[in-house]
């Protein structure tokens, strides 16, 4: 990926791009894609609560199949405007590692890492995700690492790590060891997905890429579709059918699409920022949604991570 830089094209599927939009100087430009990426964020934080009622009822491999079988389904009325014209040269294998990488490796690593390991271990690992991010943009993609996003990561990854040390209870590990690998390889896949999901986000729509996206996740987890079919009748209840649609068309669709637009509108070191709010949200709906405590250490925590994502993302 070294040395690759965006191309540019004329056709209905992409933007033509004259100078980088986060160099724009419009408010309605800065603002449009923190907003559009805020919301994925909380809709990416609000899985998590939203995962562990689903997953009472229905195996890992089944509700992933859902999800992105629903988003399937949600993608067929407008397929006709989301697929190119054409591909350009050279961009299948790109488009085919951003979907392996995410959501197929992304959720493959990361639903295996928590049977191993404990989840203040896999959070304070996951902290480490806007830094790679960081450096791979610089590397890659040539961003400027500045001071004041270096200070917002510092003040990030701290926080995160606080949020997840001081959970009120945790489960033992099993084998620790083999867990944070794994979770390392989920962040790896994340990070591999920012940068290649930035470089086609100028020759292709949000959309597309999504749909793209979402395409893979259902064959890739098409497995899951034998869980779902040996499942106990009596669990399909309203509840549950309606959390699925949530999880497919709100956390696998819309969210994604949110995302790839807004990193198609910022650097990529900034977007990854944002990431660290996803901690936050889940401990905060999981305190209001499943009841569970919020200690003090934990608010403060939140505090600090919020304060590093507004010092690395402002104007």
């Amino acid at each position: 990926m070294k040395g690759f830089k965006n191309k540019t094209s004329t056709t209905d599927n992409s933007t033509e791009i004259t100078k980088p939009p986060w160099k724009d100087g419009s408010k309605s430009m800065d603002m449009l894609p923190v907003a559009a990426i805020l919301g994925a964020v909380f809709l990416w934080g609000s899985s998590f609560c939203t995962m562990r009622i689903v997953l009472e009822n229905l195996s890992p491999m089944g509700v992933l199949f859902c999800r992105y079988f629903i988003a399937f389904i949600c993608l067929i009325p407008i397929s006709k405007k989301i697929i190119p014209k054409t591909i350009h040269k050279g961009d299948w294998k790109i488009l085919i590692s951003m979907a392996l990488f995410q959501p197929c490796l992304y959720f493959l690593f990361e639903s295996n890492a928590l049977i191993y390991t404990t989840s203040s271990q896999a959070g304070i690992i996951s902290a480490c995700l806007p830094l790679m991010v960081a450096v791979a943009a610089r590397i890659f993609l040539f961003e400027t690492l500045k001071i004041k996003t270096i200070i917002g990561l510092i003040l990030s990854i701290i926080g995160v790590i606080f949020l997840t040390v001081f959970q009120s209870s945790q489960p033992q590990a099993s084998n620790p060891v083999l867990g944070n690998l794994l979770e390392v390889g989920a962040m790896a896949s994340a990070c591999a997905y920012m940068i290649l999901i930035k470089q086609l986000s100028s020759r292709y729509s949000a959309w597309t890429l999504t749909g793209f996206q979402v395409t893979a996740g259902m064959i890739f987890f098409l497995p899951g579709i034998i869980d779902v079919l040996s499942a106990n009748l009596e669990i399909w209840q309203f509840k549950l059918i309606g959390l699925l649609i949530f999880l497919g068309a709100g956390v696998s669709l819309t969210a994604f699409a949110l995302y790839n637009w807004g990193i198609s509108k910022i650097e990529a070191s900034t977007a990854s920022v944002f990431i660290n709010l996803i901690p936050v949200t889940a401990v905060f709906l999981g305190w209001i949604v499943l009841g569970e405590t919020l200690n003090q250490a934990q608010s403060i925590a939140t505090v600090v991570v919020i304060a590093g994502v507004f010092i690395s993302s402002r104007s």
